[in-house]
């Protein structure tokens, strides 16, 4: 046979080029980037085409094949196998070619998964899928008879009896993964369809179970931890060979590999050891499809050195590695081999549809399947003639289409189809069995519906089939409802197959129409006959406002309610009423049953709890049960007690008693105890004790006297009645209490007590006992005898006094009689124990002017400082504490100061004594007196006045500016002396008015500073000393100067020509004053000159000299409106250097550098040097504090 070869030209056209090969078999062409092989066999010529690779598309197809359903992962890009790689079963073509040469195998055309997947791909692999080429005849029957042998041959099991893979198997790629299959791949695609290997027999297959999902994995060791013995097994699991594939079929493929060898360290052991145990390996083998470098899956994991895996997708390419695994440590996988499995007969296709049809003709259409790697050449469809299920199915169409028509069927029957794919390898299942009905005449009219069924909110309606419709008929019918009284007409409710509906959603009893519409392919029928049905009523709602009418009864009580709010569309036959004893619920009795709407419910227990609901019914059922109502039935008083009893001995003044609950608690648990006493001779009870004990102890008896007790309980109800009356007898005791004792004063510091005997309670008085106290609860004892009066001696004058006293006898003390509460009489004011000199700042003037009253009230500070004060050179000021008056209110006091007239003052404590001589001294005392006399005198003590205090000095101005005034008064120093007493105090009216202090010290000189521009400023001086403050000075008024302009920067010099441009800054006007500017110039060594006065901020010097240096500098100067002008301080000088012949740059630049460099440097000014200095004392504080943290305290 003779092979020829078409390389492909460059404008796309074939080129023949014949060529012969020996042995029949295909020589090995080089294929060019961008081209793709295909082999065509015609007539016994076998040609290779070299063909430009093309994008693939859909519209490439045969118009007949559609699009299959979308893969598993649709995710993945489908796959066309490449026909390199597709290796052909043993011996396809050796009856042909004479050789088993690398001939590839005729793949069919590969349905894509997915139209949208080949929008993402624009080009090829360069060995990419080639055009598809169609076979002859003699070709295609050839491989079929050939495929059949490998069939019978392997079995259905594929040889391998795996286990299927799970429904993650991937998808078929549309597109071949780069490079080629490694050498030797066909020989073991044959040995593993031939047979199976010797590793195969040697070891038993193990089917692989899941994909896709890895066992578990052991712990990976780092290599840095291991030691020689794990190094080398590291070495041995790394060295794993690649697998080797056989058996390959369309859903399966066999896999075995070799245990990791020993490395040749490894080889023979040492002398005087015994040979190592062979390490147990796991072996774990990984499958990947989307090429060597894509994501692998775990397959298997075992101990076995071989493999079956199945349920492959067929014309896939897949790559499979293995991984050994030993004692924690795990090795690097082996290289990757590839193999493809083979393909196989089309999926099983979908039923058919039904495409269009007639009474007596159907049109069925059907998509093709999945080809599995081989063109689908025909479909098989099979019909059962329409004699039902139990027929057999015939053939009724073969052919490459995806539609087909049948004609000449009987109308309104029903026809089975089943459908088959067919291609090279064989023929799919048959679909799933699809009944499709031909069309039929317009139905008649139904029968009127019937009601099989009736609720409250739903009807279940039926109908039958209309009158001489066939049962194969596919007919459909329309439910139309029609609410009375709705005004809407019939609706329809439903439309489908179904002989009965249920219509839910409607209105409890309510009368509803209804009618049936059939239908079919040919039209509707007329509707039925019309039927009514009404709905079933719904159970009424609970009743509703149960309550308690009236009050409840101890053993009834009356029950009310109201109909319920929805009676569910029926009247209300019957209300039913329970009743529970208690709160828990558990047990229900029936208390009423009748038709009112109120009862009485009797027979119950006192202070008892009860439970109440009722429910209420109708012709719709019963309703809901209410909310149960707690009703508490009242309790009734219990009853009558046992006599109380006496426990111990009764005591002389107390009994305690005790006794038991009654008998009967009234339905409510007793709460309370009353207990009455009668006293001796007292025919009326009185109440001793109320509370929930059971005993209690009844105080203040009378010893030896006999008492009746009675108790009583209560609870809710009220109280029970009384017991029977007990006698108790009380013994002796300690005496009663006196009564209150008789005072009388003989004179403001003496007192007599006297008393009387109380009742000695059977027992003589053998003592009395008197406290006496200013208060009452600092009394003392002061008298204890057997004395009925006493004597108080040594008491204060008008001061309060309490006594009471206490009787004694052999039994005890008695209590104590009530306080009585004594006075003694007035008397003159005691002595004045201290006295005081006030402060000077404290002798302040209490008289206020009329003109300045109101101010003073609505500013305290200001009063306080605008107040005069006296003068202590002629005044002294006197404080004293006001001396106990002895019950008479202190008139005035009398100052005596020796040698002058004593002074009469009013009931004050400060005085202060007015026209006394400086610097003298005086003695002095006080007394007070009131109503009754005068009392004794003070100490004398001495005070003395201070000498006058000094006048102001003269102010004057000796320096001002336009900020600051240096002011100076007085003939002394400018600098204060330590010796200097005589200090001065210097202010300055403020905008409001007032003045405010600006220094007080011994200087005679203070600066004023921050001041504004042109404006006055009143100051006023006062001097003081030790003898107090001098009076103020007159009002001095000072005015600050202007200010002048401020000074300017270096003016900028440039040279034009053989003249040159001066220019500088502008300033603002100040205040309204205008500002000029003088600019003035020096020729070398001779003076300033000025050479411009104005407005401008720039003047040109014409005509300059090249021999000589040019100086300028610049002044503002301020035009004042009513003053002379101020000249504002030059600024610094620029010089102008001569011009250079040799300079080749322009003079006016370099003249502007020099003029530039020549500026002298600025000085700090104050505020900046400040800064300076305080910055410089911070870092050092800051530096000192550091040394003394670190060296000292550390």
């Amino acid at each position: 046979m003779s092979e020829g070869t078409t390389p492909a030209q460059r404008d796309g056209g074939p080129a023949q080029v014949p060529m012969m090969s020996p042995n029949g078999s295909v020589p090995q062409i080089y294929v060019p980037p961008g081209y793709v092989q295909q082999i065509i066999e015609e007539n016994g010529v076998r040609r290779v085409l070299v063909l430009p690779q093309t994008e693939f598309h859909p519209g490439a197809h045969s118009p007949l094949h559609h699009a299959p359903h979308p893969p598993p992962h649709t995710h993945l890009q489908a796959f066309i196998p490449h026909p390199h790689i597709m290796h052909p079963p043993p011996h396809l073509y050796s009856g042909l070619a004479g050789g088993t040469g690398d001939i590839p195998q005729y793949i069919s055309q590969y349905h894509p998964a997915h139209p949208a997947i080949y929008s993402e791909q624009e080009t090829h692999p360069q060995h990419g899928r080639a055009a598809f080429a169609h076979r002859d005849e003699r070709t295609c029957k050839t491989y079929e008879r050939l495929q059949k042998k490998l069939k019978d041959k392997q079995g259905v099991g594929g040889g391998g009896g795996g286990l299927a893979l799970s429904k993650d198997s991937p998808p078929p790629s549309p597109q071949k993964n780069l490079g080629t299959p490694p050498a030797g791949a066909a020989g073991e695609l044959q040995n593993g369809l031939e047979g199976k290997s010797n590793v195969d027999q040697a070891q038993p297959s193990n089917t692989i179970t899941r994909l896709g999902k890895s066992p578990v994995r052991k712990k990976e060791v780092e290599p840095g931890e291991l030691d020689e013995e794990a190094k080398a097994l590291q070495e041995r699991l790394n060295s794993m060979c690649k697998p080797v594939v056989t058996n390959i079929q369309a859903r399966g493929a066999s896999l075995t590999w070799v245990s990791p060898s020993r490395t040749e360290g490894d080889d023979e052991p040492k002398e005087g050891e015994d040979e190592p145990v062979e390490p147990n390996f796991t072996y774990e083998v990984s499958i990947s499809y989307n090429g060597k470098d894509g994501k692998y899956k775990s397959a298997y994991s075992g101990v076995e050195l071989s493999a079956t895996l199945q349920d492959l997708r067929p014309a896939t390419d897949y790559h499979v590695r293995v991984q050994a695994t030993c004692n924690c440590l795990q090795g690097v996988p082996s290289e990757a081999v590839s193999f493809t499995t083979l393909s196989c007969e089309p999926d099983t296709p979908s039923p058919p549809r039904k495409l269009s049809g007639t009474k007596s003709s159907l049109v069925l259409q059907w998509k093709a399947p999945c080809d599995n790697g081989s063109k689908i050449q025909n479909y098989i469809l099979h019909w059962d003639e329409g004699k039902g299920t139990d027929a057999t199915f015939v053939q009724c169409y073969y052919g490459p289409y995806k539609q087909y028509r049948l004609t000449k069927l009987s109308t309104a029957s029903r026809y089975s189809f089943r459908l088959a794919a067919k291609n090279d390898m064989g023929v799919s299942e048959f679909s799933e069995v699809v009944n499709i009905m031909t069309s039929c005449s317009v139905p008649a009219p139904p029968l009127s519906p019937e009601l099989v069924q009736s609720g409250v909110t739903w009807l279940c309606i039926r109908w039958h089939r209309p009158a001489g419709s066939p049962k194969e008929d596919d007919t459909g019918y329309v439910l139309e409802m029609e609410e009375q009284g709705s005004g809407y007409g019939f609706q329809a409710s439903y439309d489908g197959e179904e002989l009965s509906h249920t219509v839910r959603n409607l209105h409890r009893s309510t009368t509803y129409r209804f009618r049936v519409v059939a239908y079919n392919t040919e039209g509707k029928s007329n509707p039925s006959a019309v039927s009514e049905f009404t709905t079933a009523p719904d159970r009424p709602s609970c009743p509703c406002r149960l309550a308690v009418k009236g009050k409840p009864h101890p053993t009834s009580f009356r029950l009310t309610w109201d109909p319920p709010k929805d009676s569910g569309g029926s009247d209300v036959t019957k209300y039913v009423v329970e009743l529970s004893e208690g709160l828990s619920g558990s047990s229900w009795s029936q208390a009423y049953s009748g038709s009112a709407l109120e009862c009485v419910c009797d027979g119950l227990s006192p202070g008892s709890s009860y439970q109440a609901r009722v429910h209420c019914i109708s012709a719709g059922g019963e309703s809901p049960l209410t909310e149960a109502l707690q009703v508490q039935t009242p309790p009734v008083p219990p009853g009558p007690c046992q006599p109380p009893r006496v426990v111990g001995k009764p005591k002389a003044r107390e009994v305690q008693l005790r006794w038991a609950p009654p008998l009967v608690d009234g339905g409510s648990s007793v709460s309370l105890y009353n207990l009455e006493m009668f006293a001796p001779q007292v025919d009326e009870a009185r109440e001793v004790y109320q509370g929930s004990e059971l005993d209690c102890t009844v105080p203040s008896l009378l010893p030896g006297r006999t008492y009746g007790f009675r108790i009583r309980a209560a609870n809710k109800a009220g109280y029970g009645p009384f017991s029977e009356r007990s006698e108790v007898t009380t013994g002796p005791g300690a005496p009663e209490a006196c009564r209150p004792p008789h005072i009388t004063c003989k004179s403001p510091t003496c007192a007599v007590v006297s008393w009387e005997a109380p009742v000695s309670n059977g027992a003589v008085v053998s003592e009395y006992r008197l406290e006496w106290g200013a208060a009452e609860g600092s009394m003392q004892v002061c008298y204890s005898g057997a004395a009925l009066c006493h004597e108080m001696r040594g008491l204060l004058p008008a001061n309060n006094y309490f006594c009471r006293v206490q009787a004694v006898n052999a039994a005890g003390a008695g209590p104590f009689s009530e306080l009585m509460f004594c006075q003694t009489p007035c008397s003159v004011p005691a002595m004045i124990s201290s006295v005081h000199a006030l402060r000077d700042s404290e002798m302040k003037i209490q008289e206020r002017t009329a003109e300045r009253g109101e101010e003073e009230e609505e500013d305290e500070e200001e009063d306080e400082e605008s107040a005069m004060l006296y003068s202590p050179s002629t005044c002294l000021g006197l404080r004293w504490e006001a001396p106990c008056d002895h019950g008479s209110q202190i008139t005035s006091y009398l100052i005596d100061l020796g040698e002058k007239q004593p002074i009469l003052t009013g009931p004050v404590t400060q005085y202060i004594i007015q026209n006394l001589q400086p610097d003298t001294t005086y003695r002095i005392r006080i007394q007070a007196l009131n109503s009754l006399g005068t009392g004794p005198f003070s100490h004398t003590f001495k005070l003395k006045t201070k000498p006058l205090p000094p006048l102001p000095p003269r102010l004057e101005c000796t320096a001002s500016s336009h900020q600051t005034l240096r002011l100076k008064w007085g003939d002394g120093p400018a600098k204060a002396q330590p010796t200097d007493s005589l200090q001065y105090h210097l202010q300055m009216e403020d905008k409001n008015g007032r003045f405010i202090s600006l220094y007080k010290g011994p200087c005679h000189t203070h600066k004023v500073q921050r001041l504004n521009e042109s404006t006055s400023y009143a100051f006023r001086i006062q001097a003081f000393n030790e003898a107090g403050e001098g009076p103020f000075s007159s009002v001095y008024t000072f005015t600050t100067p202007r200010s002048p302009p401020a000074p300017l920067k270096a003016p900028r010099v440039e040279r034009v020509d053989e003249s040159c441009e001066v220019s500088w800054e502008t300033l603002p006007p100040m205040k309204g004053d205008p500002i000029i500017y003088c600019l003035q110039c020096m020729q070398g060594n001779s003076d300033f000159k000025q050479i411009y006065k104005g407005s401008s901020s720039s003047f040109q010097l014409p005509n300059l000299s090249s021999s000589m240096d040019y100086r300028f500098r610049v002044c503002a100067i301020r035009q004042c409106q009513d003053a002379p002008e101020i000249i504002g301080s030059y600024s610094s000088t620029v010089i102008l250097l001569p011009a250079r012949v040799d300079g080749p740059g322009p003079t006016g630049s370099s003249g502007s550098k020099t003029a530039e460099n020549q500026k002298p440097k600025r000085s700090l000014t104050d505020e900046q040097f400040s800064f300076l200095i305080i910055a410089l004392l911070a870092v050092t504080s800051i530096l000192i504090a550091v040394a003394i943290q670190y060296f000292v305290i550390e």
